[in-house]
Formats: structure tokens, sequence, C-alpha cells
């Protein structure tokens, strides 16, 4: 399983402006009131055509209950140097998105910005009201210390994406502060690949103020032993505090891997070639995407610097 490099104690920097009591404690009353809105909505969007739009909404109330504003910019197409990339016009269709991952807001601000369903860790399913929530929003839930039941996450992934419904990933497998970045895990990127839709690079990043007066934030990170409780308190803390949220064209890989299950041994599992040609796939997007990442993140475009 991925390890993250951040703790609480290194990575957390105090805020840059502080909110007071009235404001604290209304903020966590809005999102209180988000939450209990949620509860039965997620019982009835679950399987509606229109969960996505729903989804978007509630997020976005969400966010701003906690004194979150979210920004959204356009990125420019960065493919790494590879042959076989090119980038893909958004037509509306799914796609697999995918980001750096620094708290547990991430799936919220993703579904702000791009109706989607979120690959989850398994934990948030045994969270009372969160899962409801989180199930009512069409997550995916994926176990990070059971590996072998990957295959079938992905597959799942497929199907989501293969009906017409985008999926978020976030392929580090584990949070960094914003001021680290990890190296994105290819396995995720099979669902692209057997589903025959593009990857969707985006980079998120968290800030306090406004225009030149921004300064990176780490106080929404949620890393090593934090608890929910108190990354809660630090965001609600906070004045000023903005999710940038950077979306990438779409990527494809020419003359990839093939759709499917490809060939197969004698066993019905896939041969060894096969499998080759589809780790060589995922792992060309994986390199490609988190490339695209990085370059929202650099320290000359007054964003954080982001450690390989």
């Amino acid at each position: 399983m991925p390890v993250s490099s951040c703790a609480p104690a290194a990575c957390l920097r105090a805020e840059t402006r502080t909110a007071g009591p009235l404001r604290r404690a209304a903020r966590l009353a809005g999102a209180v009131a988000v939450l209990a809105a949620g509860l039965p909505l997620a019982l009835v969007i679950g399987r509606t055509a229109r969960r996505g739009a729903a989804v978007a909404r509630w997020s976005r109330l969400f966010l701003r209950a906690l004194g979150i504003r979210v920004v959204v910019r356009r990125g420019f197409s960065c493919l790494g140097g590879s042959a076989r990339a090119r980038a893909v016009h958004d037509d509306g269709g799914p796609a697999l998105l995918v980001g750096n991952h620094v708290s547990w807001l991430d799936p919220l601000v993703m579904a702000a910005t791009l109706p989607c369903r979120p690959l989850a860790k398994a934990e948030v399913a045994r969270w009372p009201v969160v899962r409801t929530l989180a199930a009512g929003g069409g997550a995916l839930f994926v176990d990070r210390d059971a590996l072998s039941t990957l295959p079938r996450v992905v597959a799942d992934m497929a199907a989501a994406l293969g009906r017409g419904e985008s999926v978020a990933a976030f392929p580090e497998g584990t949070t960094w502060c914003g001021r680290e970045m990890g190296r994105f895990r290819p396995a995720v990127f099979q669902a692209a690949l057997d589903a025959g839709v593009p990857v969707r690079p985006v980079a998120l990043r968290f800030v306090e103020g406004v225009g030149e007066c921004a300064t990176p934030s780490t106080r929404p990170s949620f890393v090593g032993d934090d608890t929910l409780v108190a990354s809660l308190l630090r965001i609600v803390a906070t004045r000023d505090l903005v999710a940038e949220v950077t979306v990438f064209p779409g990527v494809r890989l020419d003359q990839a891997a093939p759709r499917g299950p490809g060939r197969v041994d004698a066993h019905g599992e896939p041969g060894r070639g096969e499998w080759s040609r589809r780790g060589t796939a995922r792992a060309a997007l994986a390199r490609i995407t988190e490339a695209q990442v990085r370059t929202a993140l650099l320290p000359d475009s007054g964003r954080p610097a982001i450690a390989a």
C-alpha cells in the first residue's frame, strides 16, 4: 500500500487569517444542516439519471457551508513527450478523472466541478452517515489492504464508464499535504482502457486568500494520524479558503492495449504478452497524467513546490 511521508506535525501550517468563534459556529451548523438534508436525498437519487447534477449541487453547498470557495481553471495539454498519447476535446462523454490527493474534501471538490462517481477507500463504507451519503452519491469502494479485490474494483469502474458515468480516482493511493505529491499508481488506468474512454487529469490545491494575496494552505490536508474532527475544526477556523481546480484535456493512447479481456491462455487468463501490453499502457497513462497534474503545481506558476 502506498505510504505518504506527510504528517500533521511536519506539514500543517498556521492559518493566514483566522475565523472568529461566531463564524466557526455558523459554519459547523451549516455543514450539519447540509449533511442532514443530504441523507434523504441520498436515498432518493441513488439510481436516478440526475444523480450527478444533484451530487454536484449538494457538494457545492457543503463546501460553501464550510467556508470553501471553488475556483476552476483550464489546464493546457502536456503529454510528456509520448508519441502514443494525444489530447482529446471534451465532448461531454464519460472520462476517468485522476487527481492528486490532499484531503477528504477532494471527492467533494471533484464532484462539485465535474459530475462523477468517486472511488473511495473501504473504510468510508463503515462510517455512519458518511456511508449513506457516499453510497447515494454513487461511490465505488476499494479495500487498500486487500489488493486481490483490485481487479473487481477496476471492472466495476470500467462498467460505470461504459454506462456513460465519469469516475474519479486518486492514483497516489494516499493523501499528501499539498506541498508534496506521490507517484500515480497505474492500476486504476486499466478501467479507462477497458471502457475505451479518455483519462482526464485534474490538479487540486488549497489556498488562503484571493488573487495576488493568495498563499498555499495545508490546513485542509488530511495526512498521517490526523483525525476527521481535527481536520474539520481546522477548516472552519480558516478564513478565505479556496479550492483551486485545474482541469486538463482528456488523454488517449493511440494503438493502446486492446479493450476488454484481450487474449487469454488455456486457463482463461490473460497471457503473459497481454499482461505486458496492458501494463505498458497503464504505466504510460499514469506517467503522462501525473506530469500534467504537476505542471499545475510548479513554483514558477505561483503554486507550491511538489516533491517527486
